[in-house]
């Protein structure tokens, strides 16, 4: 039997479905299709002569509603019974006979059941969300249901997506409903996640359905209703009763070192071009206790202006732009701040992404309740950039941690249409909840010195989580290097111990 593997290196972000999947909440559906539909079908049946035929909460609701919009649910079921009434308008009432007072009345009838019942999670499913991150692959959770966000915020969960697509925004974007992978794609674009490198996973025939169309790399069914055959036949790649089964293989094999492997990277890319790109703090210079510290050596400047005369070479770093620029202070290079959301070059270029500027006030909003709930913690502090919020606690006691993360997390949630929330070494960010990163930047800037071509080979080297996405961007074409001293899960295709191994390498290439 096929095993739910999510590997690390092939597999950049995983999708969720909420019912189901995460939440315990298809049973309250269900409740309320139910009551729903007998009711309806009761008067039709007094109104028209026909016996009563009751809607069955097992094989009615996973054929014609479960993962679809809530009108094309109702519209699917009543056309199966051969039954046809006005489409009406989304502001219909819920006594109107209409599909859309049909709806509205649904979701009148699923929050009196939530309120009575309350939200369930299934354990399994979070721990795995949980471990994903850990390893720097992406989640974002979708749903047809309109109630998404307050039964997320519910359970306590909204910080461990950095995507969200709900009914909701599936009725703002017109994104059509499964089985159609409109829902599963935009979610993807919002990761900045190609669907080949992409996983769904979905306990809805439709939802499946979906991510096969949608050229997902890996669809993973969740059987919760005895229908493995069902989920197998309509596009899962391989079905589990519980995301327990579920199981990330981390890479750890020794990358080799670049250093040592310099004959193999000439003598593979010979006759081509080098585009250098490199993260900055751990990088360039040690990591330190604090950003101001981390001072670029003299022979690594000297170094960087060489290579600056011979390469493009562009700094590409978590820091504010203006602030990379005042460490490293070459004029040859270019510079991309806040992990490319500001991007600076030699002759007074200057380029920022738009998109990014819109999310100013959330970032404003947000940094000010941090600057007042995080100093309560010693040792904890906030930096602002233009396009994040940073919280550092390097210097935070072990257990003072966690009480970081909840404090951050209280206040992305309230900002989470506009922010997401990204990890590193000793710190947490809230940026522009947008698909740009690292990876999408270093794209970017090769399309800007028309370096997108077959005989150039970018090189990237970088130490942190952030720096993932550029090395998952170069899998295909290019030289990943990781900067670490021991063995952790990376799509980087070599390794360098520390700076001054960086140095040493960079040298090398002068020659």
């Amino acid at each position: 039997m096929k095993k739910a593997i999510i590997s690390p290196k092939k597999h950049h972000a995983v999708i969720f479905d909420l019912d189901g999947v995460i939440t315990k909440t298809a049973s309250v559906h269900a409740t309320a299709w139910k009551r729903l539909f007998d009711e309806f079908l009761k008067n039709h049946a007094d109104t028209e002569g026909h016996p009563f035929e009751p809607f069955d909460p097992e094989a009615d609701y996973l054929k014609y509603v479960d993962g679809k919009p809530r009108y094309e649910g109702i519209e699917s079921f009543l056309k199966s019974r051969e039954i046809e009434i006005p489409l009406g308008d989304p502001d219909d009432p819920p006594e109107q006979q209409t599909i859309c007072g049909m709806g509205n009345k649904k979701n009148k009838m699923f929050v009196e059941e939530l309120e009575r019942s309350g939200v369930e999670v299934f354990p399994s499913s979070i721990e795995l969300i949980k471990q994903l991150r850990k390893r720097g692959i992406k989640t974002a959770l979708i749903s047809s249901s309109k109630n998404c966000t307050p039964i997320i915020n519910k359970v306590g969960a909204a910080h461990l997506f950095d995507a969200k697509i709900d009914g909701i925004d599936t009725a703002k974007m017109n994104i059509k409903g499964k089985p159609a992978p409109d829902i599963f794609l935009k979610a993807a674009e919002q990761l900045g996640v190609e669907p080949q490198h992409a996983v769904v996973v979905e306990d809805a025939i439709s939802g499946v359905q979906a991510g096969r169309s949608g050229n997902f790399t890996l669809v993973i069914g969740v059987d919760r209703a005895d229908q493995s055959d069902a989920l197998l036949a309509n596009g899962a790649d391989v079905v589990v009763k519980d995301l327990e089964e579920v199981s990330i293989h981390d890479d750890l094999e020794v990358r080799p070192n670049a250093l040592e492997s310099l004959d193999e990277i000439r003598k593979t890319h010979q006759n081509k071009e080098f585009a250098i790109f490199l993260d900055y703090d751990g990088t360039l210079t040690p990591i330190v206790s604090h950003p101001d510290q981390a001072i670029l050596g003299e022979a690594m400047h000297n170094t960087l202006k060489q290579l600056a005369a011979k390469y493009t070479v562009a700094i590409i770093s978590g820091r504010d732009r203006p602030d990379v620029e005042k460490h490293v202070k070459i004029e040859d290079l270019f510079y991309a701040g806040s992990h490319g959301f500001d991007i600076a070059g030699p002759n007074d270029q200057h380029f920022e992404i738009d998109e990014g500027k819109t999310k100013l006030p959330a970032l404003e909003a947000s940094e000010k309740e941090l600057r007042e709930a995080i100093p309560q913690i010693n040792g904890a502090w906030v930096e602002r950039k233009k396009y994040s919020v940073a919280i550092h606690y390097r210097q935070v006691k072990p257990e003072k941690e966690e009480e970081v993360e909840k404090i951050v997390d209280e206040v992305h949630s309230h900002y989470y249409e506009d922010l997401r929330k990204t990890t590193g070494k000793k710190i947490f960010e809230l940026q522009p909840n947008i698909p740009w990163n690292k990876g999408k930047a270093l794209h970017w800037l090769l399309k800007l010195f028309k370096l997108d071509r077959e005989d150039v080979i970018p090189i990237y080297l970088g130490d942190d989580v952030t720096d993932e996405d550029a090395f998952k961007a170069l899998i295909d074409h290019g030289i990943g290097i990781v900067v670490q001293e021991e063995p952790k899960p990376t799509a980087a295709k070599y390794t360098l111990k520390d700076p001054d191994e960086v140095e040493k390498f960079l040298k090398s290439l002068l020659k």
